[in-house]
């Protein structure tokens, strides 16, 4: 039997030995409201950028709109995953509710019946069950169905608000640079290549596309080569097929485009490997102009580079169209991640309380306390509009208060999250998302069941290495252009077709 399975065995046989042992004595579930008798126990990752404070004002106006007392556990989010994989070994010690800040990575404990379904719990979740009644057909599958599980339940609950600036992604450049040159930003790879050319010109040293992560950088900007592709297995909205983006001959053209850059250094020839130290220290040195990113960066690199360089202008464009059949997109992956789910303690009671502190979150009232707090402590009213209340350091929201960070909300005021951003990126918000592929790819959010883990653990981590250490092999000339029909035949014989028949096949009892 394969790891997975031998995890599940036992985690089962550890649940089943817990429950004859007499060591959790079970208690009665029922409908009636939260009182500060209850103690919701909610483990959260605490983030390094805004670290868990226990004074928040947002837990403060979670307790008093749930009526529960909070016990929070927050670990440090490298440690997180490894602190939550014991405790499931041990269900005594799990919690009531749990944070998770990416869905994939606690779907195996679905299948050893370590999570409570949502759906399974709808008497104890009035306010939930009307927010999904309330959805449209469009809402439902952006936000619900990226969220359940093999079984086609749901045990990581929907969120929403935060989407349109959560994990967005567009091209980047650097604006004040290009005026200085009478530049005009790249509406197509042969304009894209032209500018390069010229800005290696005007700075020798440059690498004028500056890129990192490798083949991730095409997750980004594969739309602009053809609708939804992606260099890793992909579901094609308009065929209605799974693909492996690195087997198809499309491949073939982007491998060929970006070997061009790298023979003429107009891309850093490490972008596969290159550190985020050495990258940004590209950027803010006037030695990189061009990149597909997360748009954040765009915050993250004025701020850094505008101390030594006040012009400094990092800011959002169109995305060029590579080719015929490509648009001026970028792929779709501003879905946010995050979301809060019930463990199986097999204490029905303290299941019945998790229930009913998610089912708050749902609520109008905990869309206001947990986006904007109360007026006169958290947020002030000006010209008819809500403004956060900041201190003498102008720390933001999140770090201040508490909102939006980890555990604190499943559903955000979008105006709040906006609040958030700087003018800089708000400039471009709007044009960025207008140029956003209209679905994510459901690779990145598909839930399997014990065959199809199976399958996946077998083939998947071979194929997806050799066909990262070729494309490097290629880029970098170790492996001429000429093999790539040999590749992709490598890739079959590895197994491929049993791999995309386990997307088909996982993505069909959820779409």
């Amino acid at each position: 039997m394969k790891r997975l399975s031998a995890l599940i065995l036992a985690t089962i046989m550890l649940l089943s030995l817990c429950a004859c042992s007499g060591k959790i004595q079970n208690e009665a579930a029922n409908t009636d409201p939260l009182t500060r008798n209850d103690v919701i126990q909610v483990v959260i990752g605490s983030h390094a950028s805004w670290p868990y404070r226990e004074d928040w004002k947002v837990w403060e106006y979670i307790e008093e709109g749930c009526g529960a007392t909070l016990d929070v556990i927050a670990y440090p989010s490298s440690e997180a995953g490894t602190k939550v994989n014991l405790m499931f070994a041990a269900p005594d010690t799990l919690p009531d509710v749990l944070y998770g800040s990416w869905k994939p990575g606690s779907d195996k404990h679905i299948l050893s019946g370590a999570m409570i379904a949502l759906d399974d719990m709808k008497e104890y979740m009035p306010n939930y069950n009307a927010w999904m009644d309330s959805l449209s057909e469009e809402e439902y599958s952006k936000l619900v169905a990226p969220r359940k599980g093999y079984d086609g339940k749901i045990y990581y609950t929907p969120v929403e608000g935060r989407e349109k600036s959560q994990n967005v992604r567009s091209w980047l450049y650097r604006k004040d640079v290009f005026e200085k040159h009478g530049l005009e930003a790249p509406t197509t790879y042969d304009e894209l290549y032209e500018v390069c050319k010229k800005l290696k010109e005007l700075y020798p040293e440059s690498y004028p596309m500056c890129v990192r992560s490798g083949t991730k950088t095409f997750e980004t900007s594969g739309a602009s080569w053809k609708p939804y592709w992606e260099p890793c297995f992909y579901y094609d909205f308009n065929s209605g097929e799974w693909s492996y983006g690195m087997s198809e001959d499309l491949m073939l053209q982007i491998l060929t485009f970006y070997k061009k850059l790298m023979d003429e250094q107009l891309i850093n020839p490490d972008f596969m490997t290159i550190s985020n130290a050495s990258w940004q220290e590209l950027i803010t040195t006037n030695r990189g102009f061009i990149m597909p990113e997360y748009q954040t960066r765009i915050d993250f690199f004025n701020g850094l580079a505008r101390v030594q360089n006040p012009e400094f202008d990092l800011h959002a464009m169109v995305p060029p169209i590579a080719r015929e059949g490509g648009v001026a997109m970028v792929n779709k992956f501003n879905e946010d991640p995050v979301g809060l789910q019930i463990p199986n303690n097999l204490v029905d009671k303290r299941i019945a309380n998790a229930a009913k502190f998610v089912d708050w979150f749902y609520t109008d009232e905990a869309l206001e306390l947990v986006s904007w707090g109360k007026e006169g402590e958290t947020y002030e009213m000006v010209d008819g509009k809500k403004q956060y209340i900041t201190d003498e350091t102008k720390a933001q929201a999140n770090t201040l208060y508490g909102f939006g960070t980890y555990g604190t909300f499943t559903r955000m005021d979008p105006e709040a999250v906006f609040a958030f951003e700087s003018a800089d990126i708000a400039e471009t918000r709007d044009m960025v998302l207008e140029h956003t592929m209209p679905y994510m790819n459901p690779y990145w959010w598909m839930s399997y069941n014990e065959e199809e883990y199976d399958v996946k653990e077998e083939y998947e981590t071979a194929i997806n290495t050799y066909a990262n250490e070729m494309v490097a092999k290629f880029l970098l000339g170790q492996e001429p252009l000429s093999k790539f029909d040999e590749f992709t035949e490598t890739l079959n014989e590895m197994g491929l077709g049993k791999l995309l028949a386990v997307y088909e096949s996982a993505y069909n009892r959820v779409k």
